[in-house]
């Protein structure tokens, strides 16, 4: 599996911890949309789509299956993120 496209759309709300979304498209041919960056409390971090199941509860819709994968996701969006050489 090869993320073969990511691209960034930045959020500038005052005082949100949300910094924006991100698309990827796997392989040229399966795309993910709506994966959100979020500050967290030592770092930026990625949030898998979710849905609300109920008044208090929210379910990933997609997720990565192991911390390679993951991993794998979050650099590829953050570095995009910090690219300030490209429009985002």
């Amino acid at each position: 599996m090869e993320i073969t496209k990511v691209r960034v759309h930045k959020v500038e709300k005052e005082g949100s911890r949300l910094k924006g979304y991100a698309t990827v498209t796997i392989d040229d041919c399966f795309v993910i949309s709506n994966i959100r960056i979020i500050e967290g409390e030592n770092r930026l971090f990625c949030a898998m789509p979710s849905r609300k199941v109920n008044d208090d509860k929210f379910e990933d819709i997609v997720h990565p299956t192991n911390a390679e994968t993951r991993e794998m996701f979050e650099t590829a969006i953050l570095n995009e993120y910090k690219n300030p050489t490209e429009e985002n």
